[in-house]
C-alpha cells in the first residue's frame, strides 16, 4: 500500500488540520477536531448539521459554509462520528430557529445521529437520505443507502435555510428532494482503507462491480467490464425507471467520481447519460460533474438524477461559499 500519509493512526487528524488551515476564511475546526463549523454563523436561521465517516471528501466538511451546512462531524475512515461529536456540533451552531440533521441511511450514522438528537439541548429534526437504487436492503443500511444524492439535499435545503425557511419547511423540502433524487454507482477498482492496508475487494481487469456503495460494499452484481456508454445506460435506465420520470420535465444530472477517476472520463459519462435523459424527454436544467462524494481512491463513478421544478432550480442557484462548491 502506497499512500501520502505518515501513519494510519494520524491520517484524519493531520488531514483535518490541513483542511482547516487551507480554508480558514470559511471554517473553524473545533477542539479535539470533533467537528468543522462555519467561521461566521448566520443568526436566526435553521442550522444544518451533517457528517459521516471520512474518506468521502469533500463530503461533508467540504460543504460547510454560507449556503450549505453550518457544521459537519468527521468520523474515522468509513466510520460514523460519535454521538458526543454530533451533540457538541449541534450545540455550537443551533439557535432559536432550530437544527436539522441530514443523515445518510447507514446503520451507524442513523444510530449515532438519533442518539445525539435525543441528547442535544435544542429543537431539532432529521432528514434521512436514501437515494441509492442499487439495493433495497444491505447489511450496512436499513433500506436503501444514502449516497451522492445527499449533496443535493444539503445544497437545496442549505439555500432554503439561508433564505429564512423555518424548520418544518426545511424538513419537508429535504424529504421532497430526497424522494425525487436517485443514484447508482459502478466500481472499476477497490479502495484501500489505510488501517486495513489491503484492498476491500478485488476485481480482475475484466470485471466491475455494478451498483457499488460508497464504502466499496457490494452492489447488484459483479459483471464483465463494458464501455462507458453501456455502463451509463444501465445506471441511467435503473434510475429513471425508479423515479418514474415523465417526459417534458426538468432534471439535475450529477456525475460523481469516486476518487480514482479523471475528469476526462467523468465528462464522457456525463455526455452518455445526458443523451439518454434527453432521449427520454427530460431537459437537463442543471449539471454537476466531479469527485464530490468519493470512496478514497476507488476508480468508478455514480450517476444521480434529481427532478426539478422552478422553486428548486432557484434554490440550487443560490450563492454558496464552501471549500468544495463556490458560486
Amino acid at each position: 500500500m502506497k499512500k501520502l500519509i505518515n501513519s494510519p493512526e494520524t491520517l484524519l487528524a493531520e488531514s483535518l488540520d490541513g483542511f482547516a488551515a487551507a480554508h480558514a476564511d470559511i471554517v473553524v475546526l473545533a477542539a479535539e477536531r470533533k467537528f468543522v463549523r462555519r467561521r461566521t454563523l448566520t443568526p436566526g436561521k435553521v442550522a444544518l448539521v451533517s457528517g459521516g465517516g471520512s474518506g468521502h471528501e469533500p463530503l461533508h466538511a467540504g460543504f460547510v459554509g454560507p449556503g450549505m451546512l453550518d457544521a459537519a462531524c468527521p468520523g474515522q475512515i468509513f466510520t460514523s462520528p460519535t454521538p458526543d461529536q454530533i451533540v457538541e456540533a449541534a450545540q455550537a451552531v443551533a439557535g432559536e430557529a432550530g437544527l436539522l440533521f441530514i443523515v445518510k441511511n447507514y446503520a451507524g450514522d442513523r444510530m449515532n445521529f438519533e442518539m445525539a438528537a435525543e441528547m442535544a439541548e435544542c429543537r431539532s429534526a432529521t432528514v434521512v437520505t436514501d437515494d441509492d437504487v442499487a439495493v433495497e436492503r444491505s447489511t450496512y443500511s436499513q433500506g436503501r443507502r444514502g449516497v451522492a444524492g445527499t449533496l443535493i439535499v444539503e445544497k437545496i435545503v442549505g439555500a432554503a435555510a439561508e433564505r429564512g425557511a423555518d424548520l418544518p419547511r426545511c424538513v419537508a423540502l429535504g424529504e421532497r428532494i430526497n424522494a425525487r433524487t436517485r443514484s447508482m454507482g459502478v466500481a472499476l477498482t477497490s479502495c484501500t482503507v489505510p488501517a486495513a492496508g489491503t484492498p476491500t475487494f478485488s476485481l480482475s481487469d475484466e470485471e466491475m462491480e455494478m451498483g457499488v456503495g460508497i464504502h466499496g460494499e457490494p452492489g447488484r452484481r459483479r459483471v464483465r467490464f463494458a464501455g462507458a456508454d453501456a455502463i451509463a445506460d444501465e445506471m441511467t435506465t435503473a434510475i429513471l425507471s425508479d423515479l418514474g420520470a415523465d417526459a417534458g420535465g426538468e432534471a439535475l444530472l450529477f456525475v460523481n467520481g469516486f476518487g480514482g477517476t479523471p475528469l476526462v472520463e467523468l465528462y464522457l459519462v456525463y455526455n452518455a447519460a445526458r443523451r439518454l435523459l434527453e432521449k427520454r424527454g427530460l431537459r437537463i436544467a442543471r449539471s454537476l460533474v466531479g469527485p464530490f462524494v468519493t470512496s478514497l481512491e476507488m476508480a468508478g463513478c455514480s450517476i444521480t438524477v434529481s427532478l426539478l421544478d422552478a422553486e428548486v432550480v432557484a434554490l440550487w442557484d443560490h450563492p454558496v461559499r464552501t471549500a468544495a462548491l463556490r458560486w
